[in-house]
């Protein structure tokens, strides 16, 4: 499913037009971005959390010239599905 079809689908089920939806989900997703890169997470109760991981530094090879590089330690963006969310998925 594309954005385009979320934005489709509420506004049937809503009746607002699709302008307006898709103003707001951008807006939403800003709001997410924003929050995640000054360190905030984001929590939706019976949803998930967007949240903020940190990756441990690591070696890692590049085999074609044969060399070791170090990848320092980084923050990510990640998804934690809710309990609710996750028994929904998975049928239960």
């Amino acid at each position: 499913m594309t954005k385009a079809d979320i934005v489709t689908e509420i506004s049937k089920s809503t009746g607002i037009d699709k302008a307006n939806v898709l103003d707001t989900i951008e807006k939403f997703m800003e709001v997410v971005k924003d929050s995640l890169s000054h360190g905030e997470n984001v929590y939706l109760r019976g949803f998930g959390s967007f949240i903020v991981k940190t990756r441990s530094k690591k070696t890692a090879r590049n085999i074609s010239k044969n060399t070791t590089i170090i990848i320092p330690e980084h923050k990510i963006p990640a998804f934690k599905p809710a309990k609710v969310f996750m028994d929904e998925v998975k049928g239960e």
